[in-house]
């Protein structure tokens, strides 16, 4: 079924053209990704989808009763509304709808009304359809629901009285969020979602989504998100769009081999005109070859022509490198302690850097990864510790705050001014390599977008040619292809990098070692961010079979520190490495059969909800009051029994894949 189709949808603005021949097609349940570097026009089609914006031209065609949810619609919330308030006003038509059933219970249960038979058959009847009605769309469990959105986006309990206007601005488009998914419209329509929410959050809606019933089109720069999430992917470029099927991935891969296809057709093509061609001229002026030669050249004339690929677009182009290389030690952070005066964020961090390490923080936001890279770079005193630089450290920043940039200044200037002794030409290079080419270097700094202060940014610490790298979310701004030059530099870079980042497509890509920030110190895991997760989930499992068998927990063991890895394995590592074999087949077992038990609870829930929605009906019917009270309870209670349900099944088939992934991968090692 047809959620929306967009066809053929054109758009300008002062006589440029945005979009060209825009279309898509979401249906019932589909997952679309919308795709595109920064301009495209991703925002113009999304407004245009969203009624903000009519296309000159083109159709935009929806079912007709679709309810449509769109975050921007809720980021000014009313004087006085609570966090728990606003976001339940998503769900406010079920509330009226419970309010009505309550009141027709009373008007039942007055002596006047049930000696009336009419008027009680009338109520009865009312009072049965809105009951089917609020049961359908999720009455019994809308507050759960609130609840589990609000929990989920980092709302806890103790936060639902908070009135809106005290949150960050950060925490009310999180509300904006929450408040969109409490909905449960059936088209989501997101715009980058992903922006100001930390991993765990971002986990958490990525499963929302993926088990969400309606349809959804999203505009996201985060690759990881896209492809946890999408089931379709259509990409905007040079306002035309083109659709693909899976996720962005997927959708990598489909173009690769599109345009491998039309590079060789186009190629056998023109081999073959370049033979008719020299035909026709070696035969037109023969009397006995003239007809032939005329007609290959109709057929010439006829052929429906190959376009040649489109070369890639403009892409950032970008290199680190070092004027010279530090020594093996970097850095070494002994019990610092990081905060202000009245606002102590983590104590107790500790850890070494050494040379080539690529390590990146993480934590929730508010835990100080920004403040602890300051404190190393000295912009902020530690509060206790000591921070220990290595020989010949030379340290490149990159601030997400920008906050070094003058606003007063040229693009141009900006950087000649940091290069004096640089010629011009050479400044316009560099300049270039980052698509600031033509006049775009004599705009003003403070006019830049986002994505042009990143940019210009990046080229100034590519400028430095520094052997250390500290980078705050590098990629915020950047669309995806600027992401991927940036990750293939710093892949190629022989230096130190230190980075905190959101984004785990990037993460996973770049590091060799990830480190978790919190109050008490910082926690080092070897690997990427995929074997951080992994590690997570492997250590709480034995910690479970250990707890199960009485044997001593591994809760709290500091980690492997770079440059203390031994080279053989220990005894207790050996018993280690066998406990874990024995347990994962039993834990896929396991995990199987909770996926089972979970699934038939869930199926057992529905078929007493039915039978209990039945006899509701015939309670209403039958005049029955005290019955009619008895079976609404019941019903509610069934159906918060199989929302749980639902959540433990959900939970568990994740599991269950997680699981059966580090077993085949176990089995090829």
């Amino acid at each position: 079924m047809i959620v929306l189709q967009v066809s053929h949808v054109k758009k300008s603005y002062d006589t440029v053209d945005v979009l060209h021949d825009a279309s898509l097609m979401v249906r019932l349940g589909d997952k679309l990704g919308l795709v595109g570097r920064n301009g495209a026009g991703k925002s113009t089609l999304v407004r245009i989808v969203t009624g903000q914006e009519q296309p000159d031209s083109g159709l935009v065609t929806w079912r007709e009763g679709t309810t449509v949810g769109y975050v921007s619609q809720f980021v000014d919330p009313p004087e006085r509304s609570t966090v728990y308030s606003f976001v339940a006003q998503a769900r406010a038509h079920l509330e009226t709808m419970e309010q009505n059933l309550r009141k027709y219970e009373r008007q039942m249960a007055d002596p006047d009304v049930y000696q009336d038979e009419a008027r009680f058959e009338q109520l009865s009847t009312a009072y049965d359809t809105l009951s089917r009605r609020f049961q359908d769309e999720g009455g019994y469990a809308w507050q759960t629901d609130i609840r589990r959105v609000l929990s989920g986006l980092q709302f806890p309990r103790e936060m639902h009285e908070m009135p809106v206007s005290s949150l960050s601005g950060g925490q009310k488009t999180r509300l904006s969020l929450a408040r969109l998914l409490a909905a449960q419209p059936d088209l989501l329509v997101l715009d980058e979602p992903t922006n100001y929410l930390d991993t765990e959050t971002l986990t958490w809606l990525e499963q929302f989504l993926k088990g969400y019933s309606g349809s959804i089109l999203v505009v996201s720069h985060d690759r990881y998100f896209l492809d946890e999430v999408t089931t379709h992917t259509v990409e905007l470029e040079q306002g035309v769009t083109t659709s693909y099927t899976g996720n962005y991935e997927a959708y990598m891969e489909q173009k690769v081999e599109a345009r491998l296809r039309q590079a060789k057709q186009f190629a056998q093509q023109q081999e073959e005109i370049e033979k008719i061609e020299l035909f026709v001229a070696k035969n037109l002026a023969r009397a006995s070859t003239t007809k032939r030669a005329q007609s290959r050249r109709k057929m010439l004339e006829r052929m429906e022509r190959i376009d040649q690929p489109d070369g890639d677009q403009a892409k950032v182009h970008l290199s680190f490198a070092a004027d010279r290389p530090s020594g093996r030690d970097v850095l070494h952070v002994s019990d610092v302690s990081i905060g202000y005066a009245a606002n102590l964020l983590a104590s107790h961090v500790s850890f070494r850097l050494e040379r080539g390490m690529r390590l990146a923080v993480l934590g929730p936001n508010g835990a100080g990864k920004s403040t602890l890279m300051k404190t190393l770079l000295r912009q902020v005193e530690p509060l206790r510790g000591s921070i220990d630089f290595g020989q010949h450290v030379q340290v490149g920043y990159y601030d997400q705050e920008q906050s070094d940039l003058d606003a007063t200044k040229t693009v141009l200037s900006q950087v000649w001014d940091e290069h004096p002794l640089m010629d011009r030409t050479t400044v316009r290079s560099a300049l270039a390599q980052f698509l600031f080419r033509g006049n775009d270097v004599d705009k003003p700094v403070a006019g830049l977008s986002g994505g042009e202060r990143s940019r210009l940014n990046l080229c100034r610490l590519m400028l430095r040619r520094a052997n250390t790298l500290f980078m705050d979310e590098p990629t915020n701004h950047l669309d995806i292809p600027s992401k991927e030059a940036l990750e293939a530099a710093l892949v190629d870079y022989d230096g130190t990098l230190l980075f905190i980042s959101h984004d785990r497509y990037f993460i996973d890509a770049i590091a060799t070692h990830v480190g978790i920030l919190s109050k008490d110190g910082l926690t080092l895991y070897i690997g990427n961010y995929t074997d951080y997760r992994e590690k997570l989930a492997e250590n709480e499992r034995i910690r479970e079979i250990e707890a199960g068998t009485g044997a001593k927990s591994t809760k709290g063991t500091p980690p492997t520190l770079p440059g203390k890895v031994q080279s053989g394995v220990k005894p207790d590592q050996q018993e280690q490495n066998a406990t874990r074999r024995r347990i994962r087949s039993s834990d896929v077992r396991k995990a199987q059969e909770a996926v089972e038990r979970f699934e038939q609870l869930s199926t057992a829930c529905e078929v007493e909800m039915e039978q209990v929605a039945t006899a509701l009906s015939e309670a209403a019917q039958n005049q029955d009051l005290t019955r009619l009270y008895e079976l609404e309870a019941q019903l509610k209670s069934l159906a918060e029994r199989h929302e749980d349900a639902l959540l433990r099944w959900e939970q568990a088939s994740l599991d269950l894949e997680q699981l059966e992934r580090e077993l085949a991968a176990q089995d090829l090692s």
